[in-house]
């Protein structure tokens, strides 16, 4: 029978820490990746997230717009419609028994005049919005083509950075899945949870100039001898990352 891989048990902690250490390699290489896209892809998303923003305010204007028509086509009407009224109460004073019905018809033309006053007056208050909301599909259609343009720009850009970092980005998450699949889940679940509650990303730092790698407080000397044994896992007492020696040797990743 072919010889089985090792279990979590049969791997030694030398080899724990260095497939901690690789790991972190790998991450460190793709976070250089998302480096150099820097914010652009948070900026991508703003200027689309306005574009829809600007697009559903001129789709409102624009419905205002057409409600504010409709509005001045029917005050015209009901404009249109006094000016009948006022007519056939003048025609009909002429025709009037007494005072009585004189004054009432006196009276209707009087409403009806001011019914057109007020029609008139409402026209030219819809006229004047629908002039400001013009206005405002004009501005915000101008700012939508600049943010249009700025989003082909952006969008060019980072399609030409993925494009170049693509395919190094996905050999690498390869590479660190398969890692992953090595380092036993307590160790992965710290390792992820120190790598997040950092600002550097660094889990796995080595020993430099007697210090610790990750937050540069000084390694005393016998804790080090421990550290270069590689016989346990330890942790700086200080910032809690994970502490390999210099010398630890892992296979070449990033060739």
């Amino acid at each position: 029978m072919p010889t089985e891989a090792k279990t979590e048990k049969e791997i030694t902690v030398e080899e724990k820490l260095k497939a901690l250490y690789e790991l972190q390699t790998v991450s460190t290489e793709i976070d250089k990746i998302k480096t150099l896209r820097g914010e652009l892809p948070l900026e991508v998303q703003d200027l689309e997230d306005e574009i829809v923003g600007l697009q559903t305010r001129i789709e409102h204007y624009s419905e205002e717009l057409k409600e504010q028509e409709r509005e001045i086509a029917s005050r015209k009407i009901e404009i249109e419609d006094s000016k009948a009224k006022m007519a056939k109460y003048k025609e009909q004073q002429d025709n009037v028994r007494n005072n009585r019905e004189y004054d009432f018809l006196t009276k209707e033309i009087e409403f009806q005049s001011l019914e057109i006053e007020l029609s008139e007056k409402r026209i030219q208050e819809t006229q004047a919005a629908i002039t400001f909301k013009t206005e405002e599909i004009a501005n915000a259609n101008t700012l939508l083509n600049d943010r249009k343009g700025d989003l082909a720009q952006k969008q060019s850009e980072l399609e030409e950075i993925v494009s170049e970092t693509k395919q190094e980005e996905e050999r690498l998450r390869e590479r660190a899945k398969e890692i992953e699949s090595m380092i036993e889940s307590r160790l992965l679940t710290a390792f992820k949870r120190i790598r997040k509650n950092v600002r550097n990303g660094l889990s796995v730092v080595t020993i430099q100039r007697d210090a610790c790698g990750g937050c540069f407080n000084k390694i005393p000397p016998q804790r080090q001898m421990e550290i270069r044994l590689r016989k346990k896992v330890i942790v700086c007492e200080y910032c809690g990352r994970i502490l390999v020696d210099p010398d630890i040797n892992i296979p070449s990743t990033l060739e």
